[in-house]
């Protein structure tokens, strides 16, 4: 019984480890934020925070991920207007320029086969793209979108745009990445 309550524990520290991460990173920046400030931020040594990882990069990985569940829980991103939620998404984005920089940076990294975070970018996209590509099929079928649209086309052809706004975003902060993709979907959506 005493391993279950460590594993309960050991769930919980990590949990509050990410969720830290999350604020620190958000706030300082990827660049300017070490291992060690997110060690203290949740009371560990560097090395005590890295015992709830296998990696750097897996701690950063995880980061990601947490802010993906964090986002689509407060975003409801499988709701009836799914465009609003990412529109809403992409704004808050700009809240969080750390992140946004933590995304860039091990996403570009993660294009290496070999790369710790490569299999997790692959998984996320493909995510992403069936979730997004879902919405389009519900407008397409509520008559909202051409019925002659390639979907799967257009579902990568948002997130391609959403990921360079983002970098684009990064060197201007005068782009609204929101108004961008929204003007997008004003083109796909309209029906002459």
């Amino acid at each position: 019984m005493a391993r279950r309550g460590s594993y309960a524990k050991g769930v919980a520290k990590r949990e509050e480890i990410l969720t830290a991460a999350l604020d620190v990173i958000a706030r300082n920046g990827y660049r300017r934020t070490s291992v060690r400030e997110l060690a203290h931020a949740v009371g560990l040594s560097q090395a005590g925070l890295l015992h709830y990882f296998s990696s750097k990069e897996e701690l950063f990985q995880e980061i990601l991920r947490k802010r993906d569940e964090v986002d689509t829980a407060a975003f409801n991103l499988d709701t009836a207007e799914p465009i609003e939620a990412f529109l809403g998404v992409i704004r808050h984005n700009s809240e969080v320029p750390g992140l946004v920089q933590l995304y860039a940076q091990l996403s570009t990294e993660a294009g290496d086969p070999e790369h710790p975070s490569h299999a997790f970018f692959v998984e996320r996209y493909a995510q992403f793209r069936t979730l997004f590509v879902g919405m389009l099929r519900d407008e397409q079928a509520a008559g909202r979108l051409d019925p002659d649209l390639d979907l799967d086309r257009i579902g990568n052809l948002f997130l391609a745009a959403a990921d360079g706004l983002q970098t684009q975003w990064m060197l201007d902060r005068s782009i609204d990445m929101a108004e961008h993709i929204a003007y997008l979907w004003h083109l796909v959506a309209r029906r002459d």
